[in-house]
């Protein structure tokens, strides 16, 4: 089987700089293989290495009380919570496989981030979300989305985990970019935690699972590069998944984990084999030999080349223990998937050694693959943008107040950023598994743990616009806000990871904005006392017409200790008291309000004062503690009346209005509309108003009674007044009626 020739113009089309190549050929002390090229250039991609995020991802709290695993040392997440249990969660980007091809893109991208996470012997318990999308009048938006909403659906759905929680927005900066970030959460016992790893001496390295064919094929350096108009021609560079043959790997793999047979074991997701062996030997500080002519194939005339990088879905290398190999066989067989031997670990050398037909074909030191190892790190270029200080310069004392509040909140509602969701998660099953206490459109997710009184609140969270006008604060925003919907549902925060969508990289103004944003991210975390258990970068959000909003995706988990006290957004009771948490600041700079109603994308982003945020989020959690409280909210996207509007219809089975009397102000638009943070609406009863104030007093913060929950209108003083089913028709119909047109 001849390979080409290793030439300068491959070398480019490998995305290798030529610096990068002269680092390979020192490492090799030779040219490389066509092979070699290949595994090089996917494990040194943007997307494997990390090569231009590591460094400043470095800097972010890694470390816990509650955690079990360091970010970035296992497949994902792994948090500590009690009772011999522990959670593993993580969110990945598959952004350019579905903006050109939605369905598979985002399908495979929901089968990688499960296999995250039962390859650490967790059982996934929940699946989350966090998509964005250009302008809905847009037909090729619809179907994109359309196509995106459909994968993620029947993937789960097929899967049998459910799809709980997540968030959709829409602005022109995604058009030629869509972002679909993928998250999953899983439980597991201490001493069924398996760890990819490869150390002992002799251990037989075997692929189970699918078989390996030619899709995916440089997957990860697809990843790694600017959406153009080539991009289209790439379908063969998304993968192709089978959530029928997930399931049956998922119980394969936790019944071989469970019965002792595993000792290391990695999903096979970007690079395919070449990143689950290389990175198993790298992190044993060992040496890994594959025969490529024991790999079950399902295309015939397959080259090492194309065996090492394909992405086919739904495979993992396993290093079993050593006696156990037929245990291996046997248990796979059972649930009708390959168990192939195509390898060994040994101690006697540190390479990855790759052979077909008695041929070598690579021979490469695995440390250098592997990230945080060999593979290139850099600081690239930063300079501000120039619009930065344009925008937030901008003030809106002289902007107009409009005179029909009543209209303005109505267009908000029906605006598809504030709009309710449910033409997604109907989409979706939530209810499999039987553990979803708090379903899809509540401010967080809540899954009870079966066989115990604990329940896990989880979020998504990023104002992208936040980012764009100040990526620093608005990464901080992203982090408060994730944390604020995980209390709200009545959980304490414990972790956090993050899916960190960004333009190119090599921009120095892209690169500024990534600078800002991890800045931002660390103070947040801190406060909170969430370290960043791992996630994703996902860099080269760009098309011809520009890059995406700068987009810090949060994924948040939080923990109930008691299931009982899971909480959800809107009013239960007629005559319950409304209160405020926290104080306004009339701000509506970066609101929806301004580039809904003025077509202003402009000032700065809400002003944050992390230390508030916690007080507030910790007074909230003590009231819901204390049982006495019915809802709560956080006040956020289109501000103070939205949430009032949310908190009156969003109950499926009782809606009830309220009249509200508001505090003394300076502009009534800023009041409405705003999107000052950290406030959070309450609602209880009366006779327990004395007990809210005793806690908000122990915690020194403000409490605003603003009225009371009851008949059929929604009342603001003198400035709203709409029937519950007229605030209701525009927030649950547009997203339905967009849809419901011929893409």
């Amino acid at each position: 089987m001849q390979e080409p020739a290793v030439t300068p113009d491959l070398v480019l089309e490998h995305g290798l700089s030529e610096e990068e190549y002269q680092k390979i050929c020192e490492i090799l002390s030779r040219t490389p293989t066509f092979t070699e090229l290949g595994i090089y250039s996917v494990m040194w991609s943007e997307h494997c290495s990390y090569k231009n995020s590591i460094l400043q991802l470095k800097t972010l709290p890694r470390e816990g009380e509650h955690l079990l695993a360091a970010a970035g040392e296992e497949n994902a997440g792994l948090v500590d919570i009690g009772d011999g249990l522990a959670v593993a969660f993580k969110i990945e980007s598959h952004n350019h496989p579905s903006a050109v091809e939605p369905y598979q893109g985002a399908a495979t991208g929901v089968g990688g981030i499960l296999r995250d996470i039962f390859t650490m012997g967790a059982r996934p318990i929940a699946a989350l979300n966090s998509l964005r999308f250009g302008s809905l009048d847009d037909a090729r938006v619809r179907f994109l989305f359309r196509g995106v909403v459909k994968g993620i659906g029947d993937y789960g759905n097929c899967f049998g985990v459910p799809t709980v929680g997540g968030e959709v927005y829409f602005d022109e900066s995604y058009s030629g970019n869509p972002l679909v970030n993928t998250m999953a959460v899983g439980v597991v016992k201490y001493d069924q935690v398996a760890r990819a790893q490869a150390k002992i001496d002799g251990a037989t390295v075997m692929i189970i699972g699918a078989s390996t064919g030619r899709d995916g094929i440089h997957g990860a350096t697809f990843a790694s590069e600017d959406l153009s108009q080539e991009s289209e021609e790439r379908r063969s560079n998304v993968q192709v998944g089978d959530p029928f043959t997930e399931k049956l790997l998922l119980e394969a793999t936790l019944e071989m984990i469970k019965a002792g047979c595993v000792h290391g074991i990695q999903d096979m997701g970007a690079a395919g084999i070449t990143c689950s062996s290389s990175e198993m030997a790298g992190a044993g500080g060992t040496g890994m030999e594959i025969d490529l002519n024991k790999v079950p194939l399902r295309e015939a005339g397959m080259t090492p080349y194309e065996i090492m990088l394909s992405e086919s879905q739904e495979r993992m290398l396993l290093v079993v223990q050593p006696g156990r190999e037929a245990d291996v066989v046997a248990i796979c067989a059972k649930w009708d998937l390959n168990a192939a031997k195509v390898g060994f670990v040994t101690t006697k050398h540190d390479k990855l050694i790759v052979r077909k037909d008695n041929k070598i074909y690579a021979e490469i030191p695995a440390e250098t693959l592997v990230l945080g190892g060999g593979a290139p790190q850099y600081v690239r270029d930063t300079e501000k943008p120039a619009y930065i200080d344009k925008v937030q310069a901008e003030k809106f004392d002289s902007l107009p107040v409009p005179q029909d509040l009543n209209a303005v909140l109505l267009k908000l509602l029906a605006t598809p950023n504030i709009a309710g969701k449910a033409w997604v998660y109907r989409q979706y099953d939530h209810t499999v598994r039987t553990n979803t206490v708090v379903a899809p459109g509540a401010d967080a997710a809540v899954v009870r743990i079966k066989g115990t009184q604990k329940a896990l609140a989880m979020s998504t969270d990023c104002n992208g616009r936040y980012v764009y006008l100040n990526p620093r604060r608005g990464t901080s925003i992203a982090v408060a806000e994730a944390a604020r919907n995980v209390v709200c549902s009545g959980g304490k925060p414990v972790g956090v990871t993050n899916c960190l969508n960004f333009g190119n990289p090599y921009k120095p103004e892209i690169y500024w904005q990534f600078k800002e944003a991890i800045a931002g991210m660390g103070e947040a975390c801190r406060i909170f006392n969430t370290p960043v258990t791992g996630g994703n970068v996902s860099f080269y959000n760009e098309n011809p017409r520009g890059a995406v909003y700068p987009t810090p995706t949060i994924g948040m988990l939080g923990v109930l200790q008691d299931v009982q006290h899971a909480t959800t957004a809107w009013f239960k009771n007629a005559g319950d008291a409304i209160v405020l948490l926290g104080d306004d600041q009339e701000e509506i700079g970066g609101s929806d309000y301004l580039a809904a109603i003025h077509g202003k994308i402009s000032g700065d982003c809400p002003q944050l004062d992390l230390q508030q945020e916690k007080v507030v989020q910790d007074t909230c959690l003590a009231t819901i503690r204390s049982g006495f409280v019915n809802s709560a909210h956080d006040i956020a996207d289109g501000g103070l009346a939205v949430a009032l509007a949310e908190c009156c219809m969003m109950n499926d089975e009782k809606k009830l209005g309220a009249r509200i009397t508001l505090p003394a102000f300076q502009r009534i638009d800023a009041v409405l509309f705003g999107e000052s943070q950290s406030r959070i609406l309450l609602s209880l009863p009366q006779s327990k108003l004395p007990a809210l104030d005793e806690i908000c007093d122990s915690h020194d913060i403000h409490c605003h009674r603003l009225g009371e929950v009851g008949g059929e209108r929604l009342v603001i003083d003198s400035f709203i007044d709409l029937h519950v089913d007229e605030l209701s028709a525009p927030f649950h119909q547009t997203i339905e009626n967009c849809m419901s047109e011929i893409v």
